[in-house]
């Protein structure tokens, strides 16, 4: 009883820790797009201040757990050297300063349901990447490339529906629910000012914005898939922090450009202060360290399962949290670019599972083939 017990919340623990992640992720990102309607809040300004926080956060904590795990290492050397700079470089660029200031620029011009709906797609731009770079063989025959083959063709449909169309109301912006207590609770939200889309003109450049991001996130993954390699021996929250913090200080050059209004830097004590922190905690710190946690528990594929979440949470607090009307083109968007993306999981899946048993299947053969013919290698030699 009591195994049966532990094995329900080794299910349970996991599953409930990854929705609550990817509901406090559509929350911060709804009030990110509400501080920057409302108050004027620059996206480039929110990047640097968050992502400074957050990889002063990742530095701390790497040097408290490099200090812990070094006591009894004497021989364990620094990490942070001339060769790794220049694979870190490149990852702070298009994981940080590229992806982050084009998706809050893209927020800023949308609205979070286009940010789950075009997140969606970074296993599509992933896959597309490894067939232009070779990286991926033309395999018809193979249903794991058939279901990537079609899952990227849904998504890409699926981002176009809801980029392109809108449709009829979910609700609209006025308060015309019955129950009291709906009521008020509305009315509150509205008064804070809870901003969820912006103007249908804006939406189509929000949408290639964020479209970019995206593509900058598949690009940084190719990037950071190689340097792992590489660095088997280096710890990945050292990675982060490395180059997390060369990230920020690339998008601070980059904002100087971009926002000239000194004015844009001064913080105000209306939630933008509290907003930052919240971010910079919970995207540095939180969300990586439980993510990485969760794969260790479940294997890789248990946390990229999830990211669809975000489009049931951001249609919940879209209808019922904000101060703006829902559609339901950009609804239903979304719902076939999250059709497209577990497809083309699925289909890497398949592809992983065959891929390590043929690996078994050669070191079978190779280690019958030792058993069998020890002379003749002998005599080889």
């Amino acid at each position: 009883m009591w195994m049966m017990s532990n094995l329900k919340l080794q299910e349970t623990v996991p599953f409930a820790v990854m929705v609550a992640m990817e509901g406090c992720t559509i929350i911060l990102t709804i009030w990110a797009k509400s501080v920057m309607t409302n108050y004027g809040m620059s996206p480039f300004v929110f990047v640097v201040y968050t992502h400074s926080l957050s990889s002063l956060f990742l530095l701390l904590s790497s040097f408290l757990f490099r200090c812990c795990s070094s006591r009894g290492d004497s021989t364990q050397q620094s990490v942070f050297t001339w060769a790794l700079f220049v694979r870190c470089f490149p990852l702070g660029f298009t994981g940080i300063t590229v992806s982050q200031n084009l998706g809050f620029l893209g927020l800023s011009y949308s609205s979070p349901i286009l940010v789950c709906a075009m997140g969606l797609m970074i296993p599509s731009f992933s896959f597309l990447l490894s067939i232009s770079l070779r990286r991926a063989k033309l395999d018809w025959r193979s249903s794991s490339f058939q279901a990537k083959v079609s899952g990227t063709l849904i998504t890409i449909i699926g981002a176009i529906v809801v980029e392109l169309y809108k449709g009829e109301y979910i609700r609209k912006s006025s308060v015309s629910s019955s129950y009291w207590y709906i009521n008020q609770l509305q009315l509150r939200v509205e008064k804070l000012g809870l901003i969820f889309s912006s103007e249908k003109e804006h939406w189509v450049v929000g949408g290639l914005l964020l479209a970019a991001s995206t593509l900058s996130v598949s690009v940084w993954n190719i990037i950071q898939m190689g340097t792992m390699k590489l660095y088997p021996q280096v710890e990945v929250m050292e990675v982060v922090t490395f180059y997390s913090l060369l990230g920020t200080i690339q998008s601070a050059m980059l904002s100087l450009f971009l926002e000239r209004n000194p004015s844009a830097w001064k913080l105000k004590l209306n939630g933008e202060l509290l907003l930052i922190v919240l971010t910079a905690i919970f995207g540095g710190l939180v969300r990586s360290r439980v993510q990485h946690w969760c794969m260790n528990i479940k294997g890789p594929y248990y946390v990229p399962l999830f990211k669809p979440f975000g489009i049931v949470f951001a249609t919940i607090f879209g209808v019922s949290l904000s101060a703006n009307s829902l559609c339901y083109g950009s609804v239903m968007g979304a719902v076939i670019t999250g059709m497209g993306y577990f497809i083309i999981i699925w289909g890497q899946i398949r592809e992983d599972e065959k891929h390590d048993q043929d690996h078994c299947v050669d070191e079978n053969l190779e280690s019958s083939s030792e058993r069998k013919v020890p002379l003749l290698q002998e005599e080889n030699v």
